[in-house]
Formats: structure tokens, sequence, C-alpha cells
């Protein structure tokens, strides 16, 4: 028996190499940025819908100042009708991305090379579907808010996009620092 063996069992951390404490400590990582960002998404959820109203026209209105030219000179009416008139565009785009962000973040926490992919996509796309449907139905207890399958669908392509480009990123990252 191999000295440090319990019951002829080798331990755990002797059979631990630099490259598998790589990638543990990477996905504990990732799982912790997944945690931190599902309670960042909770707590933009819990916002009722007047603040989320606001948060959204400030949005609008800074992408006309960034994208349409003399945006700065139209009467503050004008801006306020154009931030509204994108509000829809505006939301729905960020629900996408702060799904992608998840997406990719489990997909960090669960990626590994030796994981067929509809494993390495699916088991996080799950988790991120899973998480959206229920931020869904956290916000029909939010004043003014809704459940809406719309969003939870959209929520959905979100994550996988998230899962899809971190897998992508991260096998061709794995295959280039295993070529040399």
């Amino acid at each position: 028996m191999e000295k440090g063996a319990v019951l002829g069992v080798l331990p755990l951390f002797s059979r631990i190499t630099p490259n598998l404490r790589g990638r543990i400590m990477r996905k504990k990582i990732f799982l912790a940025l997944s945690l931190v960002w599902m309670i960042v998404i909770f707590l933009f959820s819990a916002r009722e819908a007047q603040l989320s109203s606001q948060d959204s026209a400030s949005v609008g209105e800074l992408i006309g100042k960034i994208f349409v030219p003399g945006f700065a000179a139209w009467e503050p009416q004008k801006q306020l009708e154009f931030a509204k008139k994108i509000d829809h565009p505006v939301r729905k785009t960020a629900h996408a991305t702060e799904y992608a962000v998840l997406g990719f973040f489990l997909a960090g926490s669960y990626s590994d090379r030796r994981k067929k992919w509809r494993f390495s996509i699916g088991v996080p796309w799950m988790i991120g579907t899973a998480y959206a449907v229920s931020d869904e139905f956290h916000q029909w207890f939010v004043p003014g808010r809704s459940c809406q399958v719309s969003d939870m669908l959209l929520d959905s392509c979100g994550v996988f996009a998230g899962v899809f480009v971190g897998q992508v990123l991260w096998r061709c990252l794995v295959g280039r620092l295993r070529r040399g």
C-alpha cells in the first residue's frame, strides 16, 4: 500500500496535479462569479416598476448621447421621447445581456474538455434557464412588475448565447495552450 493511503484508496489530494488544481480553481472562481451575478440579477428584478423605468430611460438617454448626432442640443422633452421610444428594445437587450453574462460564468464553472459538448452546453444552459424562470416568477410579486413567458424565453436565449461563447472560447484557449 502506498504511503498516505487510507483503506487502500489514495487520498484525493495525492492525485491532484497542478493542471487539475488550476481547473478546480477556475471552476470555483466562475461558480462564485455565477452566484454573485445571480444576486445582481435578483436585485435588479426586485426594483419596483417605476425605478426600473427610470433606469431604462437613463440608458435610453445615454444611447442618444453616444449614437445620435446633435442629441445634446435637443429639447429635454424630445430627448425623453427618444428614450421612451427605445425603452422596449433597451429592456429586452438588458434581459438578454444579463443572462448571457450569467451563461458565460456558468460555462466557466462547468467547462471541461473531457465532457461532451451536449453536457458542457446543456447543463449550464438548463441551470441558467431555471434561474431565469424563477426570476420571472419572483417579479410577479414585485409592485408594478409582471411575469412574462416572452422574457423567460429571451433570458434562456441569452443564457444559451453566453454558454456557447464561453464554451467556444474555453475550448479554443485550452487547445491553444495544449499545442504550446
